[in-house]
């Protein structure tokens, strides 16, 4: 496994130079994306548990699910997307499904009459989310240069951020139009009423409408250079493996998925704390604000750090805000609040920097393969931790589902600390 290793001096450049026009592009796809999808999505547990009368477990296995399904197809579409003999990689194809299938996946969940045409909506959306992330992230690494790809992985989690935040504040504004109901705390009498399942439907449509713009953007997104003789092949005519490091990385990255549970279980407990549902929203909308603004300085901040110091910090926010989950007593708002405000911060300096590892620890050749088995080791350890959060919700209670994530949470960020590898440099 090589190293491409950068100066300060370049390092300093780097953060001046302009972005890829790739990588800008896919920004702007993803940033329509989410504004589709967060549309729907802080919404999604009010609508199966208030309007559909499906339990948390029944949300649990949802949500689980569906997590499954990425898992599985981001492992299959990244290696389809590598080069292979006799082909160049092929990984544009995979995006462009990828963000057409959500569109049809909304519009099942706005004309669902139950939870388990639910799950079928959350399905095809989710195969559309499974198809795309693999291929669309190696463009991303392929098309930044190493000195930088903390810094593009940062900018295109921003972009998304920024969408998602512009899909909740609609959202928000919808429901609040719709429904009438200016007030930010609520009950399950008006979940129930007739008026706000449909005014929850109608978002749901308008949300599937607005995936399309995403769907546009990509007709521009060109395949980067990647030639045949690159295929999964050595310059010694060895098959190029994944390396040792990478794979000490995505077990210490799935074992903090296990704590990492669905966010609607966030969601709803802002519900059962007395938030109204467009207030929800609003929570989610300023999470995603605090994301948004993070993102990329902290992709910045892991070229020059290392990745794992700012993924093992971001965990133990997280520990500590799923604690204040657990310990929230209903109508404390200002709490409330300031724990949807530190979820911003953690999800901000983990994700686009789990990734951009990933990236690190994967030579080019493999790529695809390498990110898509990163998605579905994680995702799989998520879909144990969704399913196992529901089901201490349903049994037990809401705050002992919240102290196991904040413990596991905090075992995950101790293991890393040790062994977690911090590299800036990419195996190619």
């Amino acid at each position: 496994m090589g190293h491409d290793d950068f100066s300060p001096m370049e390092e300093s450049a780097s953060i001046k130079q302009p972005l890829p026009a790739t990588v800008i592009l896919l920004g702007w796809v993803s940033f329509f994306a989410d504004v589709s999808s967060e549309m729907m999505y802080p919404l999604l547990p009010l609508f199966i548990v208030g309007v559909l009368q499906g339990s948390p477990m029944t949300l649990g296995w949802i949500e689980g699910i569906a997590a499954a399904c990425v898992a599985f197809l981001t492992a299959l579409s990244g290696k389809r997307s590598d080069a292979r003999k006799g082909k160049a990689a092929s990984r544009v194809p995979w995006v462009r499904w990828g963000y057409g299938l959500p569109v049809a996946g909304k519009a099942i969940v706005a004309a669902a009459g139950s939870w388990p045409l639910v799950l079928v909506g959350r399905v095809v959306d989710r195969t559309g989310k499974g198809f795309r992330g693999s291929p669309r992230d190696a463009l991303i690494s392929e098309a930044a240069p190493i000195e930088m790809r903390g810094r593009a992985f940062g900018f295109h989690r921003k972009m998304d951020t920024l969408g998602a935040t512009v899909g909740v504040l609609v959202s928000a504004v919808l429901l609040w139009v719709l429904t009438g109901m200016p007030r930010l705390t609520s009950d399950a009498a008006h979940l129930a009423n007739p008026s706000q399942a449909n005014a929850f439907r109608i978002v749901f449509a308008v949300a599937a409408i607005m995936g399309l713009a995403s769907l546009g953007f990509t007709l521009a997104v060109k395949e980067t250079p990647h030639p045949v003789s690159q295929a999964a092949v050595s310059d010694h005519g060895e098959k190029v493996k994944l390396p040792k490091l990478f794979w000490i990385a995505v077990g210490v990255l799935s074992l903090f998925a296990i704590a990492n549970s669905s966010d609607t279980f966030i969601l709803l407990r802002a519900d059962k704390a007395g938030l109204s549902p467009w207030a929800v929203v609003l929570a989610y909308a300023f999470y995603n604000i605090i994301y948004a603004l993070i993102s990329e300085p902290a992709g910045v901040i892991s070229d020059r750090l290392g990745r794992r110091k700012v993924i093992v910090f971001g965990w133990l926010i997280y520990a500590a805000v799923y604690a204040g989950f657990a310990l929230l007593s209903n109508n404390n708002m200002l709490m409330l609040w300031t724990l949807f405000g530190f979820y911003g911060i953690y999800i901000a300096l983990t994700d686009g920097v789990s990734k951009a590892l990933a990236a690190d620890l994967t030579p080019k050749a493999i790529r695809g393969t390498g990110l898509g088995i990163f998605y579905m080791v994680t995702g799989l350890s998520a879909l144990v931790g969704s399913v196992l959060t529901g089901v201490l919700w349903a049994k037990f209670s809401p705050s002992l589902a919240f102290w196991v994530g904040a413990a596991a949470a905090l075992a995950a960020s101790l293991l890393a600390s040790f062994i977690l590898p911090s590299v800036t440099s990419n195996a190619s």
